[in-house]
């Protein structure tokens, strides 16, 4: 029977630390989305839009907005703009929920879902331009760090 000791505490951040990382990671974030954003441009899309389109790829039927603006953490009225807009381009269709008249379901089109895939390699690209400031191990301690802050397990 071996003697295991309880580990050590980790000490809490300093408010000066908790502070630098959420300006870091605001100003990361920041780059990350102006730079998608300029890629997206010319796909005809935008960041948020590209979300909603994404979620819908994955939905095995039509959904209801309620559920997108759900799944998107959002205000309904902000998917139904999203909505109108990527109808507007041909990007999704609404169709009639047959289970209630009143509500109404929406899904991709053929070019919507070509959208998602040439957006999936553009973004893709984003990301990697922006991974490519970093040295191979830098990279991979990153990913780390980041599994350990989102809670998931480590690859």
């Amino acid at each position: 029977m071996t003697d295991q000791s309880p580990p050590e505490p980790v000490p809490a951040p300093s408010d000066d630390e908790a502070g630098e990382f959420l300006s870091l990671l605001h100003t990361a974030l920041h780059a990350v989305r102006r730079e998608a954003g300029s890629r997206l441009e010319p796909v005809g899309t935008t960041p948020g839009q590209f979300r909603m389109l994404r979620f819908l790829a994955r939905c095995e039927t039509p959904c209801r907005l309620g559920a997108v603006a759900t799944a998107l953490d959002v205000a309904p009225r902000s998917v139904t703009s999203k909505v109108d807009d990527a109808e507007a381009a041909g990007l999704v269709r609404r169709i009639p929920d047959p289970d209630d008249r009143r509500a109404t379901l929406v899904e991709l089109t053929a070019r919507g879902r070509e959208t998602v895939e040439r957006v999936g390699a553009v973004r893709s690209s984003s990301a990697g331009s922006l991974l490519a400031r970093l040295g191979d191990a830098d990279r991979r301690e990153l990913l780390r760090l980041l599994r350990v802050l989102a809670g998931e397990p480590s690859a």
